[in-house]
């Protein structure tokens, strides 16, 4: 992990402002979903990508009754 030598507190609500030089270079813009994760004694932020809800592939989706299905899985699902 690299340090960006960047302190932030957090308000009073818990929030904190990820500085814009950071989201530029990580292409985060507004309404953009973090995932969280949590690594031993550290919080992880990544930007979300959508995935197949069967193969875990994040190319060409659609959606399937509110879920995210790539083609290949929804041709399968067709054909079954």
């Amino acid at each position: 992990m690299k340090s960006t030598g960047i302190v932030r507190k957090i308000d009073e609500l818990g929030r904190i402002v990820l500085p814009i030089e950071l989201r530029r270079t990580l292409d985060i813009a507004e309404k953009d979903a973090l995932e969280i994760y949590v690594d031993q004694d550290s919080i992880i932020l990544k930007k979300y990508k959508s995935s197949c809800v069967f193969c875990g592939s994040n190319e060409d989706l659609g959606d399937f009754k509110t879920k995210c299905v790539c083609a290949v899985c929804m041709k399968e699902l067709k054909e079954e």
